[in-house]
């Protein structure tokens, strides 16, 4: 068969989730045949993630040593370890589209896991771990907050926990916050901006859930450095989830909802001039790619994937055109930066990197490697022990570095790395170091 294509650049495919044969599972699982079959052929991926493993060790076991000996219920298994990240897609597979054999691993697992969600549901404790704004909401409470970061950091409640949610006790958990990103920030609707490029010098941050309840000092930190870069940064009237959480469980009428929350707030905010911003990769590429390919038609949805940025990326554009300030104060030293797994398939380049490396007497060992966190899939009881063997040759390399600070533009990276290292510490997103840098 040729292989005519393959060195074209990955297309994506709308994800066509609203036609009933989406959920066919007869012929859903012709698909994961078909799939499963092309990547045992191959084996490239092996050292992204445990899905793959999980598959060639099924058909390594089988009595045929292909994947037509393999179990249909353990197509699932590969399933379950699969977390959406999209790298094999993007840095991997030599046959995703538009090679003629037009493979999608990532979408193929999607398409089960919102299979097996319309069929089964989800377990409580799957509904609760994706439901992030009502956590939040309930932890954030200014007493129960103060509860809830106690338990969560005693060991014979985390037992506890263990036993009754599947929830290891072993995980780090994110401490909550009643004095939320949303508290802390104004709104000012009426500032003006500076044109630089594609940018129109001013954002409305989406200051996402994680961000607002869990981390809203790197919010605070992300508002000093862009307004010192004279870039106005106001909230959205309102923000739900943006929906990643419910999507990795397979519940995309969820992600549906909170679209119909989120996309009118930014589209106003759009159309008034102001580019959109979020501290999370995984939000970014929320609106960037998953919306759009899951509402292709929809031109409120294509207009804000135009209009959102990751920060970095935003202030090396501004930097492109003369606009970013570097007069920088304090020097970082060495940085280790693992780079966010959904923020490398924004295909944005390494923005982190370019601007600390702009700090003077700061140097950036760059770590391109899963953290194996994933949102939920390292505190989930039967995943931990696998996430702590992906994430191990990450804390391996930021020990061997040496490095004066250590950080990764996803939080939950970030805290999954200082699990590992058993480091009692807090890691610093890397919005504070540039605020630190710049000592403001």
């Amino acid at each position: 068969m040729s292989r005519e294509g393959s060195l074209e650049a990955p297309t994506r495919h709308p994800l066509n989730w609203q036609d009933e044969k989406f959920y066919d599972k007869e012929d859903l699982f012709k698909e994961l045949e078909r799939v499963y079959d092309i990547c045992h052929g191959c084996r490239r991926c092996v050292s992204l993630c445990h899905a793959f493993p999980t598959l060639f060790d099924l058909v390594d076991e089988s009595d045929t040593f292909e994947v037509d000996g393999v179990a249909k219920d353990d197509y699932w298994k590969v399933v379950d370890h699969c977390y959406l990240c999209d790298l094999c897609f993007l840095t991997k597979c030599p046959y995703v589209p538009p090679h003629e054999w037009d493979l999608d691993f990532p979408h193929v697992m999607l398409r089960a896991k919102a299979v097996k969600f319309r069929e089964e549901g989800a377990t409580f404790r799957d509904k609760l771990l994706s439901s992030t704004d009502t956590i939040g909401k309930l932890a954030g409470i200014p007493v129960v907050a103060g509860i809830v970061n106690s338990v969560n950091k005693n060991s014979s409640t985390r037992k506890l926990i263990e036993n009754t949610l599947g929830v290891d006790a072993r995980a780090k958990l994110p401490e909550y916050h009643s004095s939320t990103l949303r508290k802390r920030l104004s709104k000012n609707d009426s500032a003006q901006g500076e044109e630089a490029g594609p940018t129109k010098g001013k954002v409305a941050l989406f200051a996402t859930c994680y961000g607002n309840y869990n981390a809203p000092s790197s919010g605070e930190d992300l508002k000093a450095v862009f307004e010192h870069n004279e870039i106005p940064v106001t909230l959205l009237e309102k923000e739900q989830c943006c929906g990643m959480p419910k999507l990795e469980l397979g519940d995309l009428e969820a992600v549906a909802a909170a679209k119909e929350v989120n996309i009118p707030a930014m589209v106003k905010m759009v159309d008034a001039g102001w580019d959109l911003v979020a501290p999370v990769p995984s939000c970014v590429l929320m609106f960037k790619q998953e919306l759009p390919l899951m509402f292709p038609d929809d031109a409120d949805v294509a207009k804000v994937a135009e209009a959102m940025f990751d920060p970095f990326e935003y202030l090396m554009l501004r930097h492109k055109h003369g606009k970013l300030k570097t007069d920088f104060k304090q020097p970082l030293g060495k940085v280790a930066w693992h780079v966010a797994c959904h923020q490398r398939v924004q295909r944005i380049g390494p923005k982190t990197r370019e601007l600390l490396e702009l700090i003077p007497d700061t140097s950036v060992d760059t770590i391109e490697r899963c953290s194996g966190h994933d949102g939920t899939y390292a505190v989930k009881k039967e995943f931990h022990d696998v996430s702590m063997k992906i994430a191990r040759p990450v804390a391996k390399k930021v020990t061997q570095s040496e490095a004066d600070h250590y950080t990764s533009d996803c939080v939950m990276a970030a805290q999954h790395i200082s699990n590992t290292l058993a480091d009692d510490g807090d890691p610093e997103h890397p919005i504070s170091l540039i605020r630190k840098a710049y000592g403001i």
